[in-house]
């Protein structure tokens, strides 16, 4: 069975986060204080200005009309993978995405959904080939985008909901969510700090 990506490369181990990390950081969100709103603020900010364009490509998602319930699992997605990815590697060895290398993991993940209709086989299924690279970090996201859709009393990202979620929103949210993540995966530096050459940063 075809599950491994061919055009979406794979993310390298030192780039792998953890279980325990995101946990934390889904308690740390959960705290509605006024301390943990500003350090929320602060954690905003900070990806904007060491992440510009990815922050500016996630904006552009989330400013969109999107469903209530839709936009606020949005906003903690993004924000909960950033702090994964800042806390467990630090800013050293976080490079900044450009430009170029954003819109090449966009044409990756086209190129495999291409390539699977080519084959025949069963339909693009995006879960399974991230599940492979990030596979913490993906079972994360998929319990808040389940919990989403199936609200229970305690959720973090949807509290209060009183309406029918819109699952293509959902869907839209979530896309946008394993392209920061890839993006933020291919960013890590080893521990070495040694960059790994062009082709491979944008293969």
């Amino acid at each position: 069975m075809w599950v491994r990506g061919a055009a979406i490369r794979p993310v390298p181990r030192h780039a792998v986060l953890e279980a325990a990390m995101l946990t934390q950081i889904e308690r740390e969100l959960g705290d509605d204080s006024d301390a943990a709103s500003e350090s929320l603020d602060a954690a905003f900010a900070r990806f904007e200005s060491t992440q510009p364009q990815l922050a500016e490509a996630m904006s552009g998602i989330l400013a969109k009309p999107l469903d209530e319930t839709a936009l606020a699992l949005g906003y903690f997605l993004t924000i909960a993978t950033w702090l994964a990815f800042e806390r467990t590697f630090g800013v050293p060895r976080l490079r900044e995405v450009s430009d170029d290398a954003l819109r090449a993991t966009r044409e990756a993940i086209e190129l495999e959904e291409e390539l699977r209709a080519i084959q025949g086989g069963p339909g693009f299924d995006l879960d399974e080939v991230v599940s492979i690279e990030q596979p913490h970090l993906l079972a994360f996201v998929h319990d808040h985008v389940d919990a989403a859709l199936t609200p229970r009393s305690g959720d973090l990202a949807h509290r209060g909901r009183t309406h029918e979620v819109d699952v293509e929103d959902v869907r839209a949210v979530y896309g946008a969510v394993v392209l920061l993540a890839l993006c933020l995966s291919h960013a890590v530096l080893p521990l070495d700090g040694a960059p790994r050459g062009t082709r491979e940063l944008m293969a």
